[in-house]
């Protein structure tokens, strides 16, 4: 999860030895069983995926039977364990599916040296994204060329989101030193034009660099490999007293609002960077904070259990509270047709109706923690895992 201070998650058990394992079958056999099945009418792909789905299951089955001869102590464990197979076998089950969509990589984009821990694409016309990582920078890079064209260095502490303002060249970015920042984002198209990623800055001139003048007073420079650094914000919107988990626009750009482990969200002017009201109530850290992209409604997750939503429409803000997981809230999300979209460390995501929120109009069940979901412009969800991956479905909760 973003934190404020550089680590990384470390996780695995060990292996009890001595465990016999369960015998495979040799290639000879296998291709001596082939040769004998003149009658078998599948075709040899077909036969092909067969095999390989019942070695997959071997091999799972195989790594069960090893971890179950090794547990012993309390009935607790046996639960653990009872549970480890349920959802193992859930996972076999499915690999029979065939998907529908097929993902591969496109490009990689190389230069962070920890993790990354939000991306976001940008609005207007120019291709770039841009990337918060937990080495303190934030950087935007060419779509096409995967170079990185900006790093931006004005934070003390982990960046963890950022957000392309709806129509100017500016991003907000959260960050772990207890403040977001409004910092310059244009790109030229002669940056654009240069190259390969095997131009990036790899930073470690990072400390020899000045705070020579620039766009806003930015510092903007450039190294032998292209890339511009900017250092000093726009705009620095202060005032909570712990981590800045996310941050946000409001429909227009003029206002921000941030969500941060002081179990407070912060409603700024962005032009000024005045702050305008601080909503309270959660119990709990903040864990995600989301805009709605036309109407001035936020929400904001919590690892109460809750999200809340937030109505800015009138004078006197609205708020209401909606209970729908059992353990930590990790991310939310508007969708363009007035849903939410939640997420959670209860190993579900469910989908909500704005106008009509005592229940979800659907659930997600799925076998691993949630971490920080997205709903793109078509309505598909895409779900990141613990386990390093990555699954999409629609508002009606179907694999696409």
């Amino acid at each position: 999860m973003p934190q404020d201070a550089l680590g990384s998650k470390s996780s695995g058990k060990k292996r009890s030895g001595g465990v016999p394992r369960v015998r495979s079958h040799t290639d000879a056999e296998l291709q001596y069983y082939r040769d004998q099945d003149h009658d078998i009418i599948l075709p040899a792909s077909f036969r092909a995926r067969l095999h390989d789905l019942f070695l997959h299951i071997e091999k799972e089955f195989e790594a069960l039977y090893t971890e179950n001869l090794a547990l012993s102590g309390p009935s607790s464990q046996k639960v653990k364990a009872a549970n480890k197979l349920r959802v193992q076998t859930s996972k076999i089950v499915s690999s029979f599916k065939n998907d529908s969509v097929s993902c591969r990589m496109v490009r990689e984009y190389v230069g962070h040296r920890d993790g990354v821990w939000d991306v976001a694409v940008s609005r207007g016309g120019t291709p770039v994204i841009a990337t918060a990582s937990a080495d303190q920078t934030a950087c935007i890079w060419g779509i096409d060329g995967g170079r990185n064209l900006l790093q931006y260095t004005g934070h003390s502490g982990s960046v963890n989101s950022v957000k392309f303002h709806p129509s100017q060249d500016l991003i907000l970015s959260a960050s772990g030193d207890h403040s977001a920042h409004i910092w310059q984002a244009a790109i030229t198209p002669d940056q654009l034009r240069v190259h390969s990623s095997e131009d990036e800055v790899d930073g470690s001139d990072r400390e020899d660099e000045d705070d020579g003048g620039g766009i806003g007073g930015g510092g903007r420079l450039s190294d032998g490999g292209g890339v511009a650094s900017l250092r000093t914000p726009l705009r620095e919107l202060t005032g909570h007293t712990s981590v800045v988990i996310a941050a946000d626009w409001l429909p227009g750009g003029d206002q921000a609002i941030t969500a941060a482990w002081d179990r407070t969200a912060n409603l700024y002017d962005a032009h000024t960077g005045e702050l305008l009201s601080q909503l309270v109530g959660h119990d709990q850290e903040l864990t995600h904070c989301c805009s709605h992209p036309t109407q001035r409604l936020v929400v904001t997750a919590s690892k109460d259990t809750t999200f809340r939503l937030w109505d800015f429409r009138e004078p006197i803000h609205s708020v209401s509270v909606f209970q729908g997981h059992t353990e930590s809230v990790t991310s939310v999300s508007f969708t363009r047709e007035d849903k939410v979209v939640s997420g959670s460390d209860d190993r579900s995501v469910k989908v909500w109706d704005v106008k009509n929120m005592r229940s979800p109009l659907a659930t997600i069940r799925l076998d691993s923690p949630v971490n920080r979901l997205a709903v793109s412009s078509t309505n598909v969800i895409a779900i990141p895992h613990d386990n390093r991956h990555v699954r999409l479905y629609d508002l009606s909760g179907n694999t696409t």
